[in-house]
């Protein structure tokens, strides 16, 4: 698959999501697809039952791709995910196989006031 392919399944991928458009969010993904999630320790196979645990989540969310970069079969998007409002800061990282992804792993981080010690070091 060609890299702007990837690319461009992703982004297609990122705007079903935040349109709630579960059938065109769910078309990325091979037939038996691992998507996990490390910080809550859950691992999810297939392409149903990840579209189900994204279709049960009764949170309103929204979600704002930061940048997509990768090479080769392995691509990784910087997103905000906005849950009824509040934002966590996310990374997923996607494996790729005939023309669709075959393994994803997401990271989660909410928002965070810079320390103490390093504040007059920051940019705002």
């Amino acid at each position: 698959m060609k890299e702007q392919e990837i690319r461009m399944a992703l982004q297609e991928h990122w705007e079903a999501s935040d349109a709630g458009d579960f059938d065109r969010e769910h078309d990325i993904y091979h037939q038996d697809a691992l998507l996990k999630y490390p910080q809550s320790g859950e691992r999810i196979h297939g392409r149903g039952k990840i579209r189900e645990s994204r279709f049960l989540q009764p949170n309103a969310k929204r979600f704002s791709v930061r940048r997509i970069i990768g090479s080769g079969n392995l691509w990784l998007t910087e997103f905000i995910l906005v849950y009824d409002g509040l934002p966590s800061y996310a990374v997923s990282i996607m494996e790729f196989r005939d023309r669709l992804a075959t393994r994803e792993t997401q990271y989660f981080a909410d928002r965070f006031e810079p320390a103490l010690t390093r504040a007059h070091l920051v940019d705002r």
